[in-house]
């Protein structure tokens, strides 16, 4: 099998992939075609359907396995899959495991350290609410060792959550260490929790988009209702200390364009605003980079980076 990420410009393949996406899209000229987003466990790649009404095109739609032939050619610094021929795959051409991407890291080695850092957490109130959820609760460890973090952006694979929430802690514990200020039990647990809404954001692989809650509320939101449900049924649990957690869940995309209801008020807020965005930014321009294969010369304009981008020189 050709996976996605061997694809390299000039490559003519005939593959199974998951259709993950698919739209029906207008050129300039007014000619209709279509727009796919395919996918495998090792990524996903655009494809265009310039002919659509050729008879190889056949009745296929989103979240089908479809036997795809075509070209690839590179366009604005990433691969592209030119379409000549798709039809809906057939039982026994595929192997469903092939089709969700993975973290390359170890799922088990990722939550033990996550479980360590949690372990570290001294505040008792603290304490019981990151056990109750990540120590406690089965079902919830199954979905969040699973999750992704994003529908697209960064870390868009099973186990993207974990991972990003790991190394969101392990930033945070960081900062906790080289600014005393900081309340390293209060900024520990804000990091762990402060994505934990996307389980409910999101749905699980191999769909992985956005459900109607993700839609109408959002992660942060869904995120801080969840942890303000546990944080009632512990006894005793001090309002400000609430509050301060909550608003550094409500406040971690920093600004209000961003999607959080609040700006950063307290120091442990800006701490966790900005070790989410330095994980978050380092995963999609990695991903990008890989996107651009073996390409030394500059990818292109990323429009999530919002600039043009290639690899560091080896020399």
């Amino acid at each position: 099998m050709k996976y996605i990420d061997s694809l390299r410009e000039g490559m003519r393949i005939s593959e199974v992939y998951l259709c993950k996406s698919k739209q029906i899209a207008v050129t300039k000229t007014g000619k209709e075609y279509g727009r796919l987003m395919l996918q495998d466990k090792t990524g996903m790649v655009d494809a265009k359907i310039w002919n659509l009404n050729s008879p190889g095109v056949g009745t296929f739609e989103a979240m089908d396995y479809v036997r795809v032939d075509g070209d690839v050619s590179v366009f604005m610094g990433a691969n592209q899959l030119n379409v000549e021929r798709i039809r809906r795959a057939d039982e026994g051409e595929y192997l469903a495991e092939n089709y969700l991407p993975v973290s390359e890291k170890n799922t088990e080695e990722m939550y033990k350290g996550l479980r360590t850092l949690i372990a570290s957490i001294k505040n008792p109130y603290l304490k019981k609410l990151t056990d109750s959820y990540f120590v406690e609760d089965a079902a919830f460890i199954k979905a969040f060792k699973f999750h992704s973090a994003a529908k697209s952006v960064h870390h868009g694979f099973v186990g993207g959550l974990l991972e990003h929430t790991l190394g969101v802690a392990r930033m945070c514990d960081y900062f906790a260490g080289a600014y005393p200020m900081l309340n390293r039990d209060l900024l520990l647990t804000a990091a762990v929790f402060h994505d934990i809404g996307k389980i409910r954001e999101l749905s699980p692989f191999p769909e992985n988009d956005y459900t109607d809650d993700g839609q109408l509320l959002g992660h942060i939101i869904i995120g801080t209702e969840m942890v303000g449900d546990r944080i009632r049924a512990i006894p005793g649990f001090p309002k400000r200390l609430a509050a301060e957690l909550k608003h550094c869940i409500l406040a971690h995309h920093g600004e209000l364009e961003y999607g959080s209801p609040k700006k950063p008020a307290i120091l442990e807020a800006l701490a966790l605003n900005f070790a989410d965005n330095a994980d978050a930014k380092m995963e999609t321009m990695i991903e990008a980079l890989r996107g651009g294969g073996n390409n030394m010369g500059w990818l292109g304009y990323n429009r999530l980076l919002e600039t043009n981008i290639r690899r560091t020189t080896e020399e």
